[in-house]
């Protein structure tokens, strides 16, 4: 049987900004969904798929712009991914994140709650990422222009960015608007450097090849990590090509690399190796320094990180009395932050290297009221370790994008502190967590922050007080 060919809806006017940054609009009672598009744009859609109610498509014709359209900066945009948002005002950007959570908290929580504060904006548009990850591919992302040429495209090398929903395709990126400068020059030079010399990019399809990543963090206090990653060891090309970045890049603080023969990516399970420098560079938050490795997890907008923890110890009512335990503490960031206005801090987190992290940032730092603690978090918050540690008055949680497993819930619960600051990346799985929180507690406090502008990303704080 024959596939029914999937509507072109013609004229369709974009009426709002919905789920994950998708714009949206209404055709016959039906929502579609089509990314890239701004309120006012009226076009028509490739529906590529069909639901009973809604519809997901792409754009073939534009009819009208909208006047809320601003023109990106960046040469990627709409290819790369990372930036979505490019095409609409700061202040618009603001707005639709603003109403993200009020429909998130709306339609999935379903529980009362007060009216949302005003969205806390970035002083910086640009330029306010301290870690990016570039990928090396012989897979090079191919424009319509390059394909439409008809020329013999002998190199398909690039250092830059997975296209979104293709694992196996990377756009080459020439400059990046995310982080500061230095990062595309470093970028470009090692990318400049294997072109010349003839390295492998990495084949994520064959598994072959010898350049896999690159990692660039930066920090507040001018100091540059680099860490390279590749597939095997070969020592006469990885010497040369450490000592190029070495010797081409002398405002780096830490030069590392790591072997990685693995299918994936990742490498916190892998040894990294120290070339040059020193094995950590040093980031500020307010009056506290934070020591970062190649495996570290830091907050990667380091100024409004501050704003997010200041909310945070605020909404917490924090006297010097409290015992407060800080979930999924990662490397002790909150509860350091936290640690001047409490009597005890007890972090928990479920990778060991972050807190070996914590106890060093405390230790830094002069802070001698936390205490760090690695494991399942649903098995660490019990009523031994409650008798041993004593009853939090307090509880932050900042969990990753999936949320809190029930059983945390259910342990946080069942450890019933007064107050609950849950701090979410994800309002959609945080308004989840919270509708089973709404039986024991209610929502007093909502603040959302910004710490990703031009992406639909945003951050939200909320306030709970014990009921019963």
């Amino acid at each position: 049987m024959a596939r029914r060919k999937k509507p072109l809806l013609e004229r369709v006017e974009i009426t709002a900004i919905g789920a994950e940054g998708k714009a949206l609009g209404r055709v016959d009672d039906m929502v579609v969904f089509v990314p890239m598009l701004v309120p006012g744009d009226i076009v028509d859609i490739q529906v590529t798929r069909k639901r009973k109610n809604y519809m997901e498509g792409y754009v073939v014709k534009h009819h009208k712009y909208s006047g809320m359209r601003q023109e990106p900066v960046c040469s990627h945009f709409g290819i790369c991914g990372g930036c979505k948002w490019q095409h609409l005002p700061y202040e618009k950007q603001l707005e639709f994140k603003q109403q993200q959570v009020v429909d998130n908290f709306t339609r999935i929580g379903k529980f009362s709650f007060p009216e949302i504060r005003p969205i806390i904006g970035s002083d910086n548009e640009y330029h306010y990422r301290n870690k990016l990850e570039y990928t090396f591919s012989n897979r090079r992302w191919l424009t319509e222009e390059e394909i439409g040429s008809g020329n013999d495209i002998s190199s398909r090398n690039a250092l830059g960015f997975h296209v979104p929903g293709m694992f196996d395709r990377v756009v080459d990126v020439e400059k990046c608007y995310l982080q500061d400068d230095v990062s595309n020059k470093i970028r470009n030079g090692i990318k400049d450097y294997a072109l010349r010399n003839n390295l492998e990019f990495y084949d994520s399809k064959e598994h072959k090849g010898y350049l896999r990543t690159l990692v660039i963090r930066t920090s507040s206090e001018g100091e540059l990590m680099v860490v390279l990653n590749m597939a095997y060891e070969d020592k006469k090309k990885g010497e040369k090509l450490l000592k190029y970045i070495r010797d081409s890049f002398p405002e780096m603080t830490s030069l590392m690399y790591v072997i990685n023969p693995k299918l994936n990516d990742t490498f916190n399970d892998l040894d990294v190796k120290l070339f040059y420098g020193r094995d950590h560079i040093i980031d500020r938050m307010g009056d506290l320094k934070f020591r970062i490795g190649p495996k570290s997890f830091f907050q990667t907008n380091t100024q409004q990180a501050q704003k997010l923890y200041s909310v945070a110890r605020d909404f917490a009512g924090l006297t010097g009395s409290n015992i407060v335990y800080d979930l999924y503490t990662g490397t002790g960031t909150i509860a350091n932050f936290i640690a001047g206005k409490s009597r005890k801090v007890i972090g928990l987190e479920s990778v060991p290297e972050a807190i070996t992290d914590a106890r060093l940032n405390a230790q830094i730092n002069g802070i001698t009221n936390t205490e760090f603690f690695s494991g399942d978090i649903k098995d660490l918050v019990d009523n031994e370790f409650i008798e041993s540690h004593g009853r939090p008055d307090v509880i932050i949680t900042d969990p990753p994008r999936a949320g809190m497993h029930e059983s945390v819930v259910r342990a946080i619960m069942k450890a019933s502190p007064e107050i609950l600051v849950y701090v979410s990346c994800n309002p959609a799985t945080q308004a989840r967590d919270i509708a089973i929180l709404a039986g024991k507690y209610e929502v007093t406090a909502i603040q959302p922050v910004d710490m990703f502008p031009q992406t639909h990303h945003v951050e939200n704080v909320t306030l709970l007080r014990r009921t019963t």
